[in-house]
């Protein structure tokens, strides 16, 4: 799914600065208002969940590079969408395109999240400053920073985090330091902002580097209930969130699905608890279409998959969420990608290592209790910090064929 440049910038340092009075009054204005916007946040949310209805986030993503082609996709979408997704690198490092995007969707009624590629605190030092000001600017209409993008596919697929490790455990650290100790992930956390990124492999360990909300991506021609399974099981059991975004299934135009198979895959994810659904929308703009690779048969499916969420809404989470009954653990620290299609027989271990002795049982046990269960299974991977018994009803390890007593 990645389009997007690499900074570094990331991990420079930068200068002090010192406060000033004014600036002092200017930041107790600041918290009131922000204490103001979380107030009435958690006010709509709560009434939201009184009412007994799930809170559902349903878009698509921009990955243009200007202000009037992100217009354009908003005036298409917004009748039937609640959140569009900002991940285009070229408004991430342009101020003032960024945020009179910002401002047209949540004029148009929308909320959305915000993509970087990193948070400078040199090279663009208005990051700062932005983020600061964004949950005041934008109140409730902005939703988090979808920080990076397939951190975990990056490391399985070009080792971009880490070039060699001593052993699984090693690995899983480096994977996990890596991104919980970049400044931007700091930055970030440091102003309780939510952060979002999407993934297609080791959804576990992306929430344990700070993730708030992974989208599994759903297409490569992969299995999407093992998707799904992997995504909400690593959600589930580390008490965050997770989505799902639909992504290319062909590597050449058109790129993706048919519409019909798009509204499957919606459907799909809305069935399983997804709190947010999201269409991906790249490349951007040939000649003869001004929205993106998505075709008006596209656009037509979603807004159907819109209509039926309305006519089928979810029972409130707090009472009748959708959540597996059935977990399979896989050994602690075990990064495998578990990926199987045309293109990939055999997938990697933390991208250093090839499969080993455990991958055929593993693989084996888990197609036969999706054949069994279907969206009724999660899959978690073996760690004494999460109790699985205590959250599923039955809990089949990687090894047995039978449920744990």
């Amino acid at each position: 799914m990645s389009r997007f440049k690499v900074g570094s910038s990331d991990f420079l340092a930068s200068a002090g600065r010192h406060l000033g009075k004014a600036l002092g009054l200017f930041l107790i204005v600041v918290i009131g208002v922000s204490g103001a916007v979380v107030v009435y946040s958690f006010q709509q949310q709560q009434s939201a969940q009184e009412q007994g209805v799930d809170e559902f986030y349903f878009g698509v993503s921009f990955g243009g590079q200007t202000p009037e082609e992100a217009k354009v996709l908003v005036d298409k979408v917004k009748d039937y969408t609640n959140v569009f997704l900002i991940n285009s690198y070229d408004l991430s490092v342009n101020e003032s395109a960024l945020s009179e995007v910002c401002d047209y969707v949540a004029q148009s009624g929308l909320k959305f999240t915000v993509y970087f590629e990193f948070v400078s605190r040199v090279t663009y030092p208005w990051h700062q400053t932005w983020l600061d000001s964004a949950p005041v600017r934008w109140g409730d209409s902005f939703l988090g920073v979808y920080f990076y993008d397939e951190p975990g596919g990056k490391q399985l697929d070009t080792k971009q985090m880490f070039s060699e490790a001593s052993s699984y455990c090693e690995a899983a650290d480096f994977f996990v330091q890596t991104i919980s100790q970049t400044n931007s992930m700091i930055d970030l956390k440091n102003r309780s902002i939510p952060v979002f990124t999407s993934d297609y492999v080791l959804y576990w360990w992306d929430y344990l580097a700070g993730y708030d909300v992974v989208y599994a991506e759903l297409g490569w021609e992969l299995d999407s209930r093992q998707q799904i399974a992997l995504c909400r099981g690593a959600a589930t059991t580390q008490n965050k969130t997770w989505g799902a975004i639909i992504v290319w299934s062909y590597y050449e135009p058109p790129y993706m699905a048919s519409a019909q198979e798009i509204y499957q895959e919606m459907l799909l994810a809305y069935e399983a608890g997804a709190k947010y659904v999201t269409v991906f929308n790249y490349p951007t703009y040939p000649e003869d279409n001004p929205y993106g690779v998505l075709s008006e048969d596209h656009f037509i499916a979603m807004e159907n998959f819109w209509n039926h969420t309305k006519t089928n809404p979810r029972p409130n989470p707090t009472t009748a969420a959708k959540q597996a009954q059935v977990v399979l653990v896989l050994p602690p620290d075990y990064g495998w990608g578990i990926r199987r299609n045309k293109h990939l027989a055999q997938d990697n271990i933390w991208g250093l290592w090839p499969e080993d002795e455990k991958a055929p049982p593993i693989l084996e046990n888990l197609y036969e209790l999706i054949d069994r269960y279907g969206l009724d299974l999660d899959i978690v991977f073996d760690d004494p910090a999460f109790d699985f018994n205590n959250i599923y009803h039955q809990v089949y390890y990687w090894n047995q064929t039978k449920p744990n007593p």
